[in-house]
């Protein structure tokens, strides 16, 4: 299982240009719909949103894909 985070916890995770990090926004715990695509979640496998220290965009990861700071 990945690490669970929490709302207000700093993390990174790679993207096309890189390394980016951020700040947890939202713990998703059941299926949601985030810019017009059904990511799905669970309990035991959440989704994060986190809002990019740098740019402000939001993303939507799973746990997998995060590393704490």
């Amino acid at each position: 299982m990945a690490a669970q985070f929490k709302v207000g916890e700093k993390v990174s995770w790679n993207f096309e240009a890189g390394r980016v990090s951020g700040t947890i926004i939202k713990v998703h715990t059941k299926d949601f719909v985030f810019k017009g695509y059904t990511h799905h979640a669970s309990k035991d496998d959440p989704q994060y949103e986190i809002k990019s220290s740098k740019t402000g965009h939001i993303a939507a990861h799973k746990g997998t894909a995060l590393t704490k700071e």
